[in-house]
């Protein structure tokens, strides 16, 4: 019997917000393009500062492209902050259930 990989981690710190954002995709399309992805992405929040509306918008740019590659990724430690902007939107389930 094999035993799965451990999922890997991807911790988070410092602002993710309009002013952050390019980075912040430069860095996504850096990791996507490695010749192997973990199949189980796990993306810590705990090190965030602040957020703003564009991080609900990158959470769902991130979802669409694990869904695409057939992996599975997980949002542990969501600001509250970051939370109440997604209902606000309607779209908390869409980050909060991000397996594919």
């Amino acid at each position: 019997m094999t035993e799965a990989a451990a999922p890997e981690v991807l911790a988070l710190a410092g602002p993710l917000s309009f002013e952050s954002l390019p980075q912040v995709l430069a860095e996504s399309d850096a990791f996507e393009a490695r010749p192997s992805l973990p199949e189980k992405l796990v993306i810590d929040f705990s090190g965030i500062t602040e957020v703003d509306s564009s991080a609900v918008a990158l959470l769902l740019e991130w979802r669409r492209r694990a869904h695409a590659h057939g992996k599975a990724l997980v949002f542990v430690n969501l600001p509250a902050n970051l939370l109440a902007l997604a209902e606000l939107y309607g779209v908390t389930d869409l980050i909060q259930s991000c397996a594919a």
